[in-house]
């Protein structure tokens, strides 16, 4: 079962700086997930139907079983060829999750991402799925972090404000 952090803990939030929770109040809570007997065939689809990168393999829609992304799917067809669209998600997706929670800074979350060579964290309160993080929204986040303060920095230098 997925575990908010690692075994070296929890990503804590840090005080003052932009949180998990600003990023979904953006993007929204909306998680695609698919129970694990989903063939790697429909998976495909689902993923360019949503155009998205990754999905939660989940029995319930709500609890984290797993994730599957492209790269499983590109690493599983060098391996095992076109039999690998007829296997089961639960064949090629990572059991071992990495999750965040809503509290957790972007700065961490990045750091996160970039130690475990993760693109996708699932956002869990209390074992409950509540949305879904990138590493493409995190960055989108953190440059508009950094143009804000830049905005202001700007201001106050030139006394426009």
């Amino acid at each position: 079962m997925a575990q908010a952090g690692t075994s070296s803990g929890p990503y804590r939030r840090q005080g003052g700086q932009m949180r998990i929770t600003d990023v979904l109040r953006g993007k929204g809570t909306q998680v695609v997930t698919v129970p694990p007997d989903t063939k790697v065939r429909r998976l495909l689809e689902i993923l360019a139907e949503h155009r998205i990168g990754a999905v939660v393999v989940s029995q319930d829609g709500v609890s984290v079983g797993g994730i599957v992304s492209e790269r499983d799917i590109v690493r599983a067809f060098a391996k095992r060829g076109a039999a690998v669209m007829s296997e089961p998600v639960t064949a090629i997706y990572t059991a071992d999750v990495h999750t965040i929670t809503p509290d957790i800074s972007l700065d961490e979350v990045m750091r996160m991402m970039t130690e475990r060579r993760v693109r996708h964290a699932p956002v869990v309160i209390d074992g409950a799925l509540r949305g879904i993080v990138s590493i493409g929204d995190v960055v989108k986040n953190r440059i508009d972090e950094l143009e804000t303060e830049r905005a202001h920095l700007t201001d106050y230098i030139t006394g426009t404000r």
